[in-house]
């Protein structure tokens, strides 16, 4: 009886989620020529990674395939998300979603061969719903046979892509942003590195921290990748779906862990830039807010170095003159970069941004440096180092001009850095006589130079502890008196006077609190006050 009333019941269809929905179009801006149409120079070495994972993938495309169910099956319905499976507080540290519950995952659909061309763009889209569903990886003996799946129908979808079957049409296009965004756009775990010291943090010697998912979500870069690069795809019509959300939560994703993951994105975003232009001023302006955000904010984020290197690439394409937005960039995120205690973390690719703008413009040389100055570091020694190293780059991109607008602050720091007790900080900065430009500058302008360092060369040369530093010393010393040896013994005589000055102001000094002592102890026990003249 009650399985008859039941019966009678209405079926109501679920409702779509948010992320069912097709991505709204992205406002156009108006007046928008980015000067960037040069072809966005430098941006080959973006695609290493990308390249050797891509390898992997083509060895596992050309491998067996898993059996071929007997029946085409229908689009799947909706997702069910299990109430089973890991805590929220798992779903966090794995950063990728817990499992959701298809039936027709239990067995993989027909292959593309194996069926006509008429209704190969129907099964693709059916692949591409499949693919929809996630799993969870922190149990790798859960759901096997439904991984497995998956990642062979993802590894499908890879190889039908890149063959290039016809331009995709919308509907193709709104399975696709469905799946990526299904697959990708996920909340990212804790890193590890929130509870380092970031100025004790070497990169190099850190272990990187790998995500769980990876077997799934690298196919699905890649197959993001290949839709972007693809003749095929028609950017007018993949911006409705590669939108300004879309962006935004991609860019979320370069603070994922993963080094692995930033390298994709770093290719595809790359790739994004160069294909829709409507999107340029917009992804310059969202990594400026990124920039802000872990300036100003919180000084943590792991994606910081491949941003740098998209931009890299995109300042090599600036036209000249320069636009006041990308100066106004350069000013307002790129040197307030130098401040963070992290900065070895992405100081390469940093350093390159800045001497591209100097390329670009001569004068941008002496605000860079002002800039350099500005966020100079006292007690980091490590800073130090790679900030000279950036200063020498600086130079060696720099005119006479420019030259003379920041020498005198600019040397008197040098000064300081070549009596740092830090034998790395003091070598550093005697190597820039070693660069024939730099030197040829500081040769042009010796009268004003060698006064303001003469006093921290003397002083090195006199005793400093560590050899290589005395040594390099002496050379500079010997250079200076050989270009001017008038100039020299005239720095010699003023340093001897200032030393002999300063010699009878410390004995004065001295004199003073012996006589000091010697009343205060005669009236220890009269409590007169005393008065020293």
């Amino acid at each position: 009886m009650i399985k008859q009333i039941l019966g009678r019941l209405p079926r109501n269809r679920p409702s779509k989620s948010d992320g069912d929905d097709p991505i709204a179009e992205p406002t156009s801006i108006g007046g928008m020529r980015t000067a960037v149409a040069s072809g966005l120079g430098g941006g080959a070495p973006l695609f290493n990674v990308a390249n050797n994972a891509r390898g992997v993938i083509g060895a596992a495309l050309s491998g067996s395939r898993l059996p071929v169910g007997r029946n085409p099956y229908a689009l799947p319905g909706p997702i069910v998300t299990t109430t089973g499976g890991v805590t929220a507080a798992k779903r966090a540290v794995s950063g990728f979603s817990t499992s959701t519950a298809l039936s027709t995952v239990d067995e993989p659909l027909p292959a593309f061969r194996d069926v006509l061309n008429s209704e190969r763009q129907n099964l693709f889209i059916k692949k591409l719903d499949l693919c929809c569903v996630t799993f969870d990886f922190i149990d790798p003996a859960k759901n096997v046979k439904e991984k497995d799946i998956k990642r062979q129908t993802l590894m499908e979808l890879v190889e039908f892509i890149s063959s290039g079957n016809g331009k995709s049409t919308e509907p193709v296009m709104a399975e696709i942003s469905k799946m990526v965004a299904a697959n990708l756009f996920r909340s990212l775990g804790a890193s590890p590195r929130d509870n380092m010291v970031l100025e004790n943090l070497d990169p190099e010697e850190e272990e990187p921290t790998m995500e769980p998912a990876w077997t799934h979500l690298q196919i699905v870069y890649e197959f993001l990748l290949r839709f972007i690069v693809s003749a095929e795809t028609d950017a007018k019509l993949a911006k409705r779906y590669i939108d300004h959300s879309f962006v935004l939560r991609l860019l979320d994703l370069f603070d994922s862990v993963d080094p692995r993951e930033r390298e994709y994105l770093k290719t595809i975003l790359h790739r994004i830039y160069g294909k829709f232009m409507v999107h340029r001023p917009f992804i310059r302006k969202a990594i400026n807010n990124i920039f802000y955000h872990f300036i100003l904010e919180t000084e943590k984020h792991n994606g910081i170095a491949e941003l740098l290197e998209i931009l890299g690439s995109i300042i090599n394409g600036f036209a000249i003159p320069l636009k006041e937005e990308h100066k106004l960039f350069l000013v307002r995120a790129l040197i307030p970069l130098h401040k963070p205690k992290c900065v070895p973390m992405y100081h390469q690719q940093l350093s390159y941004c800045i001497t591209q703008f100097i390329e670009k413009d001569n004068k941008l040389a002496d605000t860079v440096i002002r800039g350099l100055l500005k966020y100079w570091p006292i007690t980091n020694s490590q800073k130090e180092v790679l900030f000279l190293g950036e200063l020498e780059e600086v130079l060696e991109a720099m005119q006479s001009a420019e030259f003379q607008h920041c020498m005198v602050p600019l040397f008197r720091q040098v000064g300081r850095c070549l009596n740092s007790s830090h034998f790395q900080v003091a070598e550093r900065a005697l190597f820039l006589w070693n660069n024939d430009h730099v030197a040829s500058l500081i040769a042009q302008n010796r009268g004003v130079i060698l006064p303001l360092i003469f006093a921290a060369l003397e002083r090195n040369a006199r005793g400093h502890w560590n050899q290589a530093v005395h040594g390099l010393t002496l050379n500079v010393r010997k250079i200076f008196l050989e270009m001017d040896d008038k100039l020299f013994h005239e720095c010699q005589h003023k340093f001897e006077e200032e030393e002999t000055k300063a010699k009878e102001v410390q004995e004065k000094r001295e004199f003073t609190w012996q006589q000091l002592e010697y009343v205060a102890s005669s009236n220890a026990f009269s409590g007169e006050a005393v008065l020293v003249t």
